[in-house]
């Protein structure tokens, strides 16, 4: 081998032995690291065991308190096994007894079924026979108008022309307003909500009226005013305020006179002591009230040959008579009219409701009462209309609410509002006829004075007086004969008190409800003499 191969073999070898001190040194290490692991593992194992001793000498410790409990509960359990042994026994015994009950419940079940049987029977028969009675008594009826219908056709209709038309409006005297008035006296001069007001109280031919002057702020001229009172006279309505006449010299107007005053001095009276708070409205008289508004304000709003708006409406505009009825007032001229207008009748309208719910002037509580929980809306329900049904109180604030939300219901009308509103009421209605609520209609406030009531059936529901010659109109409902006469004449063919289409122009005489009238005044002359 030359040199050079000798070289280049010894740097080869080299290489290779220095390759394999390097892996001794690697596996060395190798090594080194692998005997502290084992030596770490050898130490966690030794403090492993001795926590297993520590373990196993607790649980030697333990044993006799096991064994002891184990004792104990063999004991408690042989106890157990003993009380449902006798327990077995009971049971079997009351099984046994039960067997004889259900032997007899059946047997009882059987004679009721035959008497169940034999009572259908008898009722069947006792309903046959009261509706033959009721044929009979019907056909008796029958005979008896038609003979009573034929003597007094001529007296009726002598005494129709003898009456005074009421529902024509009379222009009055500036000498029969003084008389009428005291000369305007502060003594017949009324009051709202604690100020004076232009109205008078008064009486003219034995009737009480209300008679409201008229600045000259408020008609600037004398057809202004006469255009006033001819409009008002076009506004007849059971729940408009209906004007009886008026006197151009003076430019007063005579309303007819609404007893128990207006619906804000009712709610909102500053003293909780004071008469008008105490006399207070129960909440059927308040959902009267608020269906009786729905009724006028619809009657408004479908006003031919263009819709009238009031323009003003809230509880100061809201009268009520003797038997809390109420009726609108103060509804201005409608020089013009569109649907801005309407709407805002309606969100007045929705105000007034949940003014009555509360006895507040803040409609925003009971959004947030029934935004919050229903069962909150009680607490913000004026007290003095007693407990109110929850179901319709719900049913109220969501109609009124509902009526403050116009925007967001462009096709709300009151023609909609008067059938929810006739749906609440008939529901009101059927509660307090099914007993589940008492509810009386409040007394009259003036006492001093008109202190003769008739029940309501008496009044006309046109006139609102008690009624001479009642006669019974295709809507069911009695009227004067001459109201009902004068509202078909004048083109109507709608029922005064529902708003609904009459089926036809017949009207019966009501000899029974005239009867009670004429023996109900006969006892009241009677007694005051």
């Amino acid at each position: 081998m030359t040199i050079q191969e000798k070289k280049e073999a010894l740097r080869i070898k080299f290489l290779e032995i220095k390759e394999a001190i390097q892996l001794s040194r690697e596996e060395a290490k190798s090594h080194v690291e692998g005997q502290a692991k084992a030596q770490w593992a050898i130490t966690l194992c030794t403090r492993r065991a001795e926590e297993i001793d520590g373990c196993i000498n607790d649980e030697l410790a333990r044993k006799p308190d096991l064994k002891r409990e184990l004792d104990t509960t063999k004991d408690e359990l042989s106890e157990l096994h003993t009380e449902v042994e006798v327990t077995k026994s009971k049971l079997s015994s009351i099984l046994e007894l039960q067997h004889e009950l259900s032997i007899k419940m059946q047997l009882s079940s059987v004679a009721r079924s035959r008497a169940e049987v034999q009572l259908e029977k008898v009722l069947k028969q006792r309903m046959d026979t009261v509706k033959e009675i009721e044929e009979f008594r019907g056909q008796r009826d029958v005979l008896r108008r038609r003979i009573t219908f034929c003597r007094e056709k001529d007296a009726i209709g002598n005494a129709s022309m003898l009456i005074e038309p009421r529902l024509e409006y009379k222009e009055f005297s500036a000498a029969e307003i003084r008389t009428a008035t005291d000369g305007f006296s502060n003594l017949m001069r009324l009051k709202s909500g604690g100020d004076w007001t232009d109205v008078y109280k008064a009486k003219l031919h034995h009737t009480s009226v209300a008679i409201k002057l008229y600045s000259s702020a408020d008609v600037d001229s004398e057809d202004t005013f006469l255009a006033k009172v001819k409009f008002l006279s076009l506004m007849r309505h059971p729940h408009m305020l209906s004007m009886i006449g008026y006197c151009s010299e003076l430019r007063c107007i005579v309303f007819e006179y609404m007893h128990n005053g207006c619906l804000r001095d009712i709610l909102f009276s500053g003293t909780r002591g004071s008469k008008r708070r105490n006399y207070g409205l129960n909440w059927q008289a308040r959902i009267c009230i608020v269906a009786n508004v729905c009724t006028g304000l619809c009657f408004l709003h479908r006003a031919k040959p263009r819709p009238v708006a009031h323009g003003n409406l809230n509880p100061s505009k809201i009268l009520l008579d003797r038997n809390n009825m109420a009726k609108i007032y103060d509804v201005r001229i409608p020089l013009s009219c569109d649907k801005s207008d309407l709407r805002s009748d309606i969100r007045a309208y929705g105000n007034l409701v949940l003014q009555i719910l509360t006895g507040r002037n803040w409609a925003r509580l009971v959004e947030e009462a029934i935004m919050m929980d229903q069962s909150k809306l009680i607490e913000v329900l004026d007290p003095m209309a007693g407990e109110w049904p929850l179901d319709i109180a719900l049913e109220l604030g969501r109609i009124g609410i509902k009526c403050l939300s116009i925007h967001e219901d462009k096709e709300l009308n009151m023609t909609n509002l008067a059938r929810e509103m006739e749906k609440v009421k008939k529901l009101a209605d059927e509660i307090v006829a099914n007993g589940e609520c008492v509810v009386a209609n409040g007394r009259n406030l003036d006492d001093h004075e008109d202190s003769t009531e008739f029940p309501n059936f008496f009044l006309c529901p046109i006139l609102q007086e008690v009624m001479k010659n009642p006669h019974v109109a295709a809507d069911g409902f009695s009227y004067e004969l001459e109201a009902i006469e004068e509202w078909l004449k004048n083109g109507r063919d709608t029922s005064p008190m529902t708003n609904l289409r009459l089926k036809g122009n017949l009207l019966t005489p009501n000899h029974s409800l005239r009867a009670l009238i004429q023996d109900s005044q006969k006892r009241q002359s009677t007694s005051t003499r």
